[in-house]
């Protein structure tokens, strides 16, 4: 359990930052490989590794959610930055979409969107809408001039994450970069973006989890190796794409998607 802990850990750490979809690679890890660990679909464990990616995104932003926080308590004073007051109201608008999106739909698209097929060609798809957003872009703007309507755009774009192989930062990237936002800045505003929804779907999921006996082991080293993990894949991503486009990621997953195809067939 140990091992498989670990591995679980680092899988979801690196996916659900990296913009190649953590809900898509557990599924087509667990149906390429068969693997049916005792913590595959463990809803205790699947809490401590969302706990882990939190704490992950928590700590390497808490310079920008504590000049936020304290935005948001000055705003009612009237002392905050222009932009900041905005900001703190325009994270919290839209995260709307994606929490009523998965609060009603969530149960469907696991059920439904599990096929490998289907995401294998939503990795196609997020590629193709990532490709273009970067290649176009007029990357022109940064989260100073982050409008309601372009904040609204990117919390749209996050509710479509709900399928697994979009991914979650893949999507809300290239929307802002869609939206003529700078790569790195439309990565930070991403990644803010993602902490009110994994605290929320951890939230979520702690109703019904038991946590106790030897499960314990693993769901805390798969909350640590996630949130080390996590941390590493921000740090990486937002420094990467200051001098590079999102193409690296582009064709990890149209090969991702291809070997996807090709075990598919071979199979049959």
């Amino acid at each position: 359990m140990i091992v498989e802990a670990i591995i679980l850990g680092i899988v979801q750490g690196l996916t659900e930052f990296l913009p190649i979809s953590s809900s898509g690679h557990l599924i087509l890890a667990e149906w390429a490989t068969g693997w049916k660990g005792e913590l595959i679909n463990n809803l205790t464990f699947d809490v401590a590794l969302h706990a882990g990616t939190l704490i992950a995104v928590l700590w390497y932003f808490w310079r920008d959610w504590l000049r936020l926080g304290t935005a948001s308590v000055n705003v009612l004073r009237g002392k905050a930055p222009a932009h900041e007051a905005r900001l703190v109201w325009y994270l919290v608008l839209a995260t709307i979409p994606a929490v009523i999106v998965g609060v009603r739909y969530e149960r469907i698209v696991e059920t439904l969107f599990r096929n490998p097929l289907l995401v294998a060609a939503a990795l196609v798809v997020g590629s193709l809408l990532m490709w273009l957003s970067d290649r176009y872009s007029s990357q022109s703007r940064n989260l100073a001039t982050m409008t309601l309507g372009h904040a609204i755009f990117v919390g749209v774009a996050q509710a479509v994450a709900l399928v697994p192989g979009i991914s979650r930062s893949g999507v809300t990237i290239s929307a802002a970069l869609a939206a003529g936002y700078r790569r790195e800045d439309a990565a930070r505003f991403s990644f803010l973006l993602s902490t009110p929804i994994i605290a929320g779907a951890g939230l979520h999921k702690l109703r019904h989890i038991n946590f106790q006996g030897h499960a314990a082991w693993g769901c805390i080293l798969g909350t640590l190796s996630s949130a080390i993990v996590g941390y590493l894949a921000i740090k990486f991503l937002i420094r990467y794409l200051e001098r590079h486009s999102l193409n690296v990621f582009v064709w990890y997953r149209l090969a991702l998607a291809a070997a996807v195809v090709v075990l598919w067939i071979v199979r049959m």
